[in-house]
């Protein structure tokens, strides 16, 4: 049975004074193309509303319970995102890069957040107190929140992505290296969305395109 998400670790931080708690998560870590999209997530305990108990690891919910629920979060919570490019991904690496996408959702929140639970990774740099939480999305209620406004963000831009270079499918595997997506990346080489530091994109430059 997977864990349901609660907000002990909330509740500890509110204890301890700070009012303002941000979950935080990314999407897009391990696709060949697009950005790493990250999100901050404050939830209010004095306006806890019933659909916070559906609140999931975005990887086990449904697309559309995923954007119902990324609705309701920007309307109710306080959201801010955070993305960066291919391009910064490749000049900074995976894990520098979704460390920039979270300082900037954290920073793009619309109120004075005074400390943040992450899920799994520590924010170097950050201005912002944190605690990184191990499979945070799976146990964390915040950050599960953030878990899902990052992919449904994400996704949305993958769609995007799909009308202006249909061939690789982003609409289907939204970056990621599927059979169907390295096929077409094997075919017509990369796009300027691929991550060129990652190994199956690096390989296509060498070689070229098929022919």
């Amino acid at each position: 049975m997977r864990p349901i998400p609660t907000l002990s670790r909330e509740i500890l931080a509110w204890r301890a004074g700070f009012r303002y708690v941000a979950g935080v998560d990314e999407a897009g870590r391990g696709p060949l193309a697009g950005p790493v999209v990250a999100a901050a997530v404050v939830l209010d305990p004095h306006r806890a509303a019933p659909w916070w108990s559906e609140l999931r690891d975005s990887k086990v919910l449904s697309a559309l319970a995923r954007q119902r629920l990324a609705r309701l979060l920007q309307d109710e919570a306080a959201v801010g995102v955070g993305m960066v490019s291919p391009e910064q991904i490749d000049a900074l690496g995976i894990l520098d890069a979704t460390r920039l996408a979270m300082r900037t959702a954290l920073r793009a929140l619309p109120c004075p957040v005074q400390f943040a639970l992450v899920d799994g990774l520590a924010i170097r740099d950050a201005s912002t107190p944190h605690e990184p939480i191990a499979h945070g999305d799976a146990c964390c209620l915040s950050i599960a929140a953030a878990s899902i406004v990052a992919k449904v963000e994400r996704d949305r831009i993958m769609l995007d992505c799909h009308r202006t270079f249909p061939r690789y499918g982003f609409a289907r595997n939204k970056g990621y290296g599927t059979p169907q997506h390295l096929q077409a990346l094997a075919a017509f080489g990369p796009c300027e969305l691929h991550r060129r530091s990652f190994a199956p994109v690096r390989s296509c430059l060498v070689q070229g395109p098929a022919s």
